[in-house]
């Protein structure tokens, strides 16, 4: 049976190093599961890995699209997938790494068949939100889809947007296209993360930014800041620094609300993690490649230990 190792978690905790070191130690590759790090050009702000990790292992969906590319979870699935199979012909085993939990959701459990969005409904559903702000898109989702509106996270606007994207272009409600129904895969999953004290996590965040600072963030987002109304940019880091160059937030404000909001980001995530009974939950006090490859084959680290007793 092949297996998939997926390396999940908040930002900030550690998932590169230890997704980078588990495929070493079994000779395969990366599937990055980063909605972000998939862009070129913005590789401080993302976190992409520096040229010595990608020399250790061969990486995925690491810088392969324009900023100004449309992309989805759906075309990640397929292309994901895809990537799977080849790695299937010459390994065992393959790792995944990252945050992006739809991405995520969308190789171990399958999304629903989604239509592709056109340029015009792209611009269309944006620019509802762009005119009359959340509560226009969310206006416009009572009339389209009331019973997502219902349920979904109604401060969520890329969801909301979504969702009348969606909606507009298939000319039904989208909640009617999703049935929830989970797709069995040709292959074992394991999902670990590792679980760091939360306070432990919000120092490691906010020393994170500190470097990213450090390391010409700032110029970054200067560098790409004519783009600043692409979706790729609308993430935490950018839209505190395109808010300096704006203007209407000063430099000492911006840098302490990107640590802010990326430890927002970092709550979400540990709240899908919460759900999802299935991840394997490491000690940051023990070693984790061991940890990790005692999950991977339990049977391989008991006769070890038993060997060695």
């Amino acid at each position: 049976m092949k297996t998939l190792i997926v390396v999940t978690g908040p930002t900030g905790s550690g998932k590169t190093d230890l997704a980078i070191d588990i495929a070493e130690s079994l000779d395969t590759e990366i599937v990055s599961a980063d909605s972000r790090q998939i862009f070129r050009g913005i590789p401080i702000g993302t976190a992409v890995p520096d040229s010595t990790q990608l020399a250790r292992v061969k990486h995925h969906f690491i810088e392969t699209l324009n900023l100004d590319e449309y992309y989805s979870a759906a075309m990640y699935e397929e292309q994901a997938l895809e990537v799977l199979d080849n790695i299937w012909h010459t390994r065992d085993y393959a790792v995944m790494c990252g945050g992006s939990m739809m991405y995520i959701d969308a190789v171990t459990n399958g999304i629903d068949p989604l239509p592709t969005i056109r340029p015009d409904i792209r611009e269309r559903a944006l620019g509802i939100y762009e005119s009359g702000g959340i509560e226009a898109i969310r206006a416009t989702l009572s009339n389209l889809d009331p019973d997502y509106l219902a349920s979904c996270d109604i401060n969520n606007h890329r969801r909301l947007i979504h969702a009348v994207e969606i909606s507009l272009q298939a000319g039904v409600p989208y909640s009617s296209l999703r049935s929830g129904a989970k797709k069995e895969r040709p292959f074992r999953i394991i999902k670990m993360a590792i679980d760091h004290p939360r306070e432990v996590l919000f120092d490691r965040i906010n020393r994170r930014v500190d470097t990213m600072i450090s390391a010409g963030l700032e110029a970054e987002a200067a560098r790409v800041y004519p783009l600043r109304h692409l979706n790729s940019l609308n993430t935490v880091g950018y839209k505190e620094l395109f808010a300096v160059i704006d203007g209407t937030m000063t430099r000492d404000i911006a840098i302490p609300r990107i640590a802010k909001n990326t430890r927002v980001y970092a709550k979400k995530q540990l709240l899908w993690l919460s759900k999802d009974p299935t991840v394997i939950m490491l000690d940051p006090q023990r070693p984790l490649l061991q940890q990790a490859l005692d999950a991977i084959n339990p049977r391989n680290s008991a006769s070890t230990r038993d060997d060695k007793s």
